[in-house]
């Protein structure tokens, strides 16, 4: 099943765990003895991963490859950029004509988003976990180095299988780290998480939302890329790709050297001599692009298990603040009442999404970087505080607080929050606190009703078994440890 993102309905997030399941009935139905995961999109990386990781045959991941850089009036853009030109259209700065220029001009050649989105973060992700050859995460989709990747891949998915060499020896808690490492140092997206939980679950490593806090939030963001920057993939690539940030990790002493990769080498040996072409791209470790930008994990009233946000993507003034909160109680009531001029909001109040997450909005759309009112952006206002249980696309940005956990659809605080309620967040402190007594909600949670439960087919099953987004929003029957161990003496 392809999960092509911009026409995909209502989110390719809804058939990841689908695709993972096609992968791994695909795998143990037929008589193959290697894998080669050919990967592009954000879900089809984990979705491809986490199938194959509960089959643990000897695989490989190979990926598309991101576009091209776009060119427009003579500068380069990139998916970032959509959002921050549709504000444009919605504050009258700029014209529908424009921007449909701009939609002519933004994606020029094959491949993924060309900005840290979430593509580029998770084929980032693919190299740091050691389950591609090194330097697969940057190659442009249309330059001839990734048709010559593809070769040398089928090569080594020959020799892996002769070696007996498995997901399961490559996917270890070292691995994962690393990853967690890599995110921050290269502004990755928000949903990194999600997937990079999903698939330890699967091939049976103890990895935790708390784990992205307590190793990578502290941790600076070395590459210049949109969102978090101003370059793009194919600058990333021609700096020298994510080789650069490993070894930038390693000398820093953060990177686990050890680390096996896919082509039987550690990740040290891989990187310890690549070059960086360009510093404005990828900044050394001791004068980094920004400092502390790894995801940062809050929680408290609101979220007792747990939310995310991206500081590198946010507005440094609005990461402790306190506001007002203007409620929607799904994407249907945002939109109807987004653009109404007499809503009563301003840039000082705190935009709260309901109903949004795994089982609210099936799939747990990126619809948590809600668009600001006209009457706001009319100002010259960029960025309010969001607050939601729904994702984010990795080439969005602002002060935007995620995935809070348990949803509003499976009974969470986040259900009990009313339009006027004060709500304060506090990055550097790690909180989120709905400011409302106890009583108050108490009574509020007993005239919550869930949302009603669809009656056939994927969804259904879906809403019956999806788990929270802190546990990776994968099934709870597919969760553990299940493929085929490697041979003794295999590596």
């Amino acid at each position: 099943m392809s999960l092509g993102e911009t026409q995909i309905r209502p989110t390719a997030m809804l058939f990841r765990n689908l695709v993972s399941m096609d992968v791994e009935e695909s795998i143990r139905g037929n008589p193959i003895d290697g894998v080669v995961l050919m990967m592009g999109c954000d879900k089809t990386t984990p979705a491809l991963l986490m199938g194959a990781a509960s089959c643990n045959l000897p695989t490989i991941g190979l990926s598309g490859g991101p576009m091209l850089n776009g060119k427009f009036q003579g500068r380069d853009i990139g998916a970032s950029n959509v959002w921050q030109m549709s504000e444009q259209v919605r504050a009258g700065s700029m014209s529908a004509a424009e921007f449909c220029e701009v939609e002519n001009c933004i994606s020029r050649s094959k491949g993924h988003c060309m900005t840290m989105g979430t593509a580029s973060t998770m084929a980032n992700m693919v190299e740091s976990l050691g389950m591609s050859l090194p330097g697969n995460a940057a190659i442009p989709a249309a330059d001839s180095r990734r048709s010559t990747l593809a070769q040398l891949t089928g090569r080594r998915i020959v020799e892996m299988v002769r070696e007996d060499m498995r997901m399961s020896q490559i996917l270890t808690r070292q691995a994962f780290e690393n990853a967690i490492f890599v995110n921050a140092a290269i502004g990755g997206s928000t949903n990194a998480v999600i997937h990079s939980v999903a698939l330890a679950g699967r091939i049976g490593v103890k990895l935790e939302l708390e784990d992205w806090d307590k190793l990578g939030s502290r941790l600076p963001c070395l590459v210049n890329l949109m969102p978090s920057g101003k370059y793009f993939m194919e600058d990333f690539f021609y700096a020298g790709g994510l080789p650069v940030v490993l070894r930038e990790l390693g000398e820093a002493g953060i990177l686990h050297r050890d680390a096996i990769t896919a082509n039987g080498r550690s990740i040290w040996e891989n990187v310890r001599e690549a070059p960086c072409w360009n510093r404005e791209v990828i900044h050394p470790f001791a004068t980094p692009l920004k400092a502390d930008a790894g995801i940062a994990v809050l929680r408290g009233n609101l979220a007792p298990d747990g939310a995310v946000i991206k500081p590198s993507a946010a507005s440094p003034h609005l990461l402790k603040h306190c506001g007002r909160a203007v409620v929607f109680e799904s994407i249907a009531d945002f939109h109807s009442r987004i653009n109404d001029d007499s809503l009563d909001i301003d840039e000082n109040c705190v935009m709260v999404l309901q109903n949004c997450g795994p089982r609210g909005y099936p799939g747990m759309a990126e619809v948590g970087n809600m668009p600001l009112p006209p009457k706001v952006l009319r100002k010259g206002i960029t960025d309010m505080v969001r607050i939601s249980d729904a994702r984010m696309s990795g080439t969005a940005f602002g002060t935007v607080v995620l995935h809070v956990c348990p949803e509003a659809a499976a009974g969470g605080p986040l259900a009990l929050v009313r339009t006027g309620d004060m709500i304060a967040l506090d990055v550097p402190a790690r909180t989120i606190h709905l400011d409302v007594d106890e009583a108050t909600l108490k009574n509020r949670r007993s005239n919550w009703t869930p949302p009603p439960a669809p009656k056939r087919g994927w969804v259904k099953l879906y809403f019956e078994h999806v788990l929270q987004a802190n546990e990776g929003a994968d099934f709870d029957f597919l969760v553990g440890a299940s493929g085929t161990p490697p041979l003794p003496d295999s590596h």
